[in-house]
């Protein structure tokens, strides 16, 4: 019997938005259907139904025929149904084994719990998707990729009939990809109903059958993959025609004296980094996973010791010991995971946005609030924050949003910014929110600004930076200016020893 899963009229509410509104289609088994729109049109909010972890206000998930009506995401998994969120689920201080197998660890014939062979099983399955990690490791001391592979592996041990990806290969390298698309390929074979989640456009059409577009949580368009292309699904998911993103950016071409220059920079992940950022210029790091860039993005703002080497800003050499040091001296940082790094998940637009500066907002002994009001307003002006409101919890923001409001607060006019730091700014954004944060990039360096630019996607690097850095391994491996450079040499440099 063909498995199918059915959305009929979903509707959900949350106090001043319309999250979903008569979302209706269905996906067969032996298919995979892409569910795309922009951040903030309602994916989420649906896979969080389908999970157990919300409730909808209307309408009816159906799995093969029969409702389903999950109170807990235990409910779900019992009936077959697993979700793999962009926010890993993982119990970080146990291993890797405990986590693949948590709520069904092997038990002797005694009824004990029996590592042997909970080692034994998770390492067979560890070995199937080729990676090189132990059973035993800690989690939570685990690279983001491996974690996510965690992830991916705990539900597929469950054999559920339903698995939705959300998101599944923002922290991946093209290795661990092409491992995640072959067990895709082999879900499929087996029948089951997947759902995929993702901004990615070449993942799209690589993987799927079929396509549903949302906007503003209504269902725009339900597509076969191979009779549609990027432009037309760009179009449905904007409402608009953004054009080629890249060359309709409006870029700074005017650099001044070097602002920061590196010199042998070494820490215990990193070696012999040496580099120059201009005024208004945009220098992008690019490399795989585990090539060090994210390290020199902590180095440079206090948030890992250097062992040796030099930091000038502005001729002058600094030494940091904290990001506090780093940020007195005009450095920001909008760090990889803004959702573990960057934001206080379950504080205010407005206490997020004036953090850095609240030493500054204060009138006598008291917090002055009118102006932590007007800094807020004025960030979700400058950078269109969708939010009815500078009180609503950052956890409530689409992951675009959220982005902004990091932006917000180390652009606002109680900061002085001169180096602007981005790891990977764009990670789990639609195409349309992709647009116009390079667009801001750019305007960063028209006002002066230095910019370091962090991306995984070698396509971004080398359309948005004025020069790009590659590393392999904790090292630079070579340097090229935007007008040179090619996703062919670029990757070739990534791969250099």
């Amino acid at each position: 019997m063909e498995q199918y899963l059915e959305f009929n009229g979903i509707g959900k509410a949350f106090p001043g938005v319309q999250a979903l509104k008569d979302i209706s289609f269905r996906v067969s088994g032996g298919k995979v259907m892409a569910l795309i729109g922009e951040n903030g049109a309602g994916k989420s909010t649906l896979l969080k139904i389908l999970s157990g972890d919300l409730k909808s206000d209307e309408g009816t998930v159906s799995l093969s025929g029969k409702k389903m009506d999950f109170n807990a995401p235990c409910e779900a998994l019992d009936a077959g149904i697993s979700v793999i969120y962009q926010e890993r689920q993982l119990i970080p201080s146990v291993s890797v084994m405990e986590n693949i197998f948590a709520g069904n660890l092997p038990k002797t014939k005694l009824g004990l719990y029996d590592k042997k062979e909970l080692k034994k099983q998770a390492k067979a399955l560890i070995d199937k998707f080729g990676l090189p990690i132990e059973p035993t490791a800690t989690v939570g001391l685990l690279p983001v990729a491996y974690q996510q592979m965690v992830e991916i592996m705990k539900a597929y041990r469950r054999n559920s009939t339903v698995i939705a990806f959300d998101e599944p290969t923002a922290p991946l390298t093209d290795k661990e990809i092409d491992i995640l698309f072959n067990l895709i390929a082999q879900l499929k074979e087996e029948g089951k109903v997947v759902l995929y989640v993702s901004h990615r456009m070449p993942e799209i059409f690589k993987v799927t059958d079929e396509i549903v577009v949302l906007k503003d949580g209504r269902l725009v368009k339900t597509l076969n993959t191979a009779e549609t292309n990027e432009a037309d699904l760009i179009k449905a998911m904007v409402g608009r025609d953004i054009g080629d993103t890249y060359s309709n950016l409006r870029r700074n071409d005017k650099y001044g004296d070097v602002l920061l220059e590196v010199n042998n920079l070494n820490t215990h992940v990193i070696s012999d980094i040496s580099f120059k950022l201009r005024r208004g210029e945009i220098v992008g790091f690019a490399g795989l996973v585990g090539s060090g860039r994210t390290e020199v993005a902590r180095a440079l703002f206090g948030a890992d010791p250097v062992l040796s080497g030099e930091v000038k800003i502005e001729g002058k050499t600094v030494h940091f010991k904290a990001p506090k040091d780093a940020i007195d001296n005009g450095i920001a940082l909008c760090p990889e995971d803004r959702k573990e790094q960057g934001l206080i998940l379950w504080r205010s637009i407005k206490d997020n946005v004036c953090m850095p500066v609240l030493g500054k907002l204060k009138k006598g002994l008291f917090m002055d609030e009118k102006a932590k009001e007007e800094l807020a307003l004025d960030a979700v002006k400058k950078y269109s924050i969708k939010t009815t409101n500078i009180d609503k919890t950052v956890m409530e923001l689409s992951g675009g949003n959220q982005q902004k409001v990091i932006l917000g607060r180390w652009t606002s006019e109680k900061i002085v910014t001169k180096i602007l730091i981005l790891d990977e700014p764009t990670k789990g954004i639609d195409v349309g929110t992709k647009a116009e944060i390079y667009q801001m990039i750019c305007d960063f360096a028209k006002q002066g600004i230095g910019v370091i630019f962090i991306s995984s996607e070698l396509t971004e690097v080398i359309n948005v930076a004025d020069t790009i850095i590659v590393m392999h391994n904790g090292h630079i491996t070579g340097q090229i200016g935007r007008q040179e450079a090619t996703e062919e040499n670029v990757l070739a440099m990534a791969m250099l020893d």
